[in-house]
């Protein structure tokens, strides 16, 4: 497993099971980063200097790769840069024309990012809020929804058992059939679920890089149309070709400078840059990397299963899982795990509602793997867990 390498920096014994929050990242994106400071420091989009066309270049690849991940064209998409996945929900949301919507929706299972965020939204506005329910596998009812004229702002993968929304088109095929728009939180998906957005449209999709192998950074792609439902409430430098005494001339009226309506001020063009070398490295993975990330989390699901002491949230197997041990509370745990030198979640994660006052369980403990991971760090895992409980 050649790409284990470009994990060098794990110190023996030591296990990360964290990579929900945020993944670790390669060494091709610690260099490219580094490279950026080193190399060819300078602000994107505002000079004529070598350092900065450099950057300019690696910026708009990592755009164009971004689409290429994801399976959009440029034709009908924009890739835009922010600061994670809240950020930009809430910037989205803090400029549609609320003249053109009915209601706002969400779902039970969502993160903080879509559930407070749409809440603010209703409260803000006094459009209606509905938080809709779903399925034990990731799915939703369509037929048990009214999405006329709606916002609708859901995820694909869930951040505590990764449980996926099976029929997304269909659901967004619905929503704009009845003159809605979909907002897609795409965070827990984009690292190891990314198929499931594969012939899907929605209206915007979010993300955060730092989940994606990449340094800490939040991801716009939203449909162009998108632009007509929005009122200009967030501006600033380089989003504007001309500003005169009571008014100013948008950049991203240009199509080919479009990105920068969701673009005020200056950017974090390293983490960009990286970014663009995380997506490179994620699409010359081997098979194998894929198949081993696959072994590690099934055998460990099974583990976990099967002990009479583990109650599991999981209904299958998944990089994601979580779960409390009878009789042992969560944080605990989690501090018994960490003098062992194994990193993982313990809590809620930002899921309050749904776990907490939907299952009413405890708080848990969350195991999440990535492509980092080797088979003795599951065996390491089962053995201390088996000493714990």
């Amino acid at each position: 497993m050649f790409y284990m390498d470009d994990f060098d920096y794990l110190r023996e014994g030591e296990v990360y099971l964290d990579a929900a929050c945020q993944s670790l990242r390669p060494r091709p994106v610690i260099d490219a980063i580094n490279k950026y400071y080193s190399r060819h420091n300078s602000c994107g989009e505002r000079v004529k200097y070598k350092w900065g066309i450099e950057t300019d270049e690696k910026v708009e690849e990592t755009r164009k790769l971004v689409l290429k991940y994801l399976g959009l064209k440029a034709k009908n998409y924009t890739v835009s840069f922010t600061l994670n996945t809240t950020y930009g929900i809430n910037l989205i949301l803090s400029q549609l024309d609320t003249l053109k919507f009915k209601k706002i929706v969400t779902s039970e299972i969502e993160h903080n990012s879509p559930f407070l965020s749409s809440m603010a939204f209703s409260a803000r506005t006094g459009l209606p809020r509905e938080v809709i329910e779903r399925r034990e596998d990731g799915s939703i009812n369509l037929d048990s929804y009214d999405f006329t004229d709606a916002i609708v702002v859901l995820n694909c993968a869930s951040n505590f058992d990764g449980r996926k929304l099976l029929n997304i088109k269909e659901l967004v095929k619905k929503v704009h059939k009845e003159g809605g728009i979909v907002i897609i939180d795409a965070a827990q998906a984009m690292a190891h679920s990314v198929d499931i957005l594969n012939g899907v449209e929605p209206d915007a999709i979010c993300f955060s890089a730092h989940k994606l192998y990449a340094p800490s950074l939040g991801v716009i792609v939203w449909r162009d149309e998108l632009m007509d439902k929005l009122a200009r409430l967030f501006v600033g430098g380089g989003m504007v070709d001309d500003v005169t005494i009571n008014d100013y001339l948008l950049s991203a009226e240009n199509k080919e400078h479009r990105y920068t309506r969701f673009e005020a001020g200056l950017q974090a063009w390293g983490e960009i840059v990286a970014l663009g070398e995380a997506l490179k490295w994620l699409m010359k993975l081997p098979k194998s990397a894929w198949n081993n990330l696959e072994a590690n989390y099934n055998e460990l699901f099974d583990y976990l299963n099967s002990s009479p002491k583990v109650h599991m949230v999981n209904k299958q197997a998944n990089p994601t899982m979580s779960f409390y041990v009878e009789g042992i509370d969560s944080h605990l745990l989690g501090n018994a795990l960490s003098r062992e030198d194994i990193m993982a979640r313990t809590g809620y994660f930002c899921v309050h509602y749904y776990l907490d006052h939907v299952l009413h369980l405890p708080p848990l403990v969350r195991f999440s793997l990535g492509l980092h991971n080797r088979p003795s760090d599951i065996q390491k895992v089962k053995k201390v867990m088996e000493k714990i409980i």
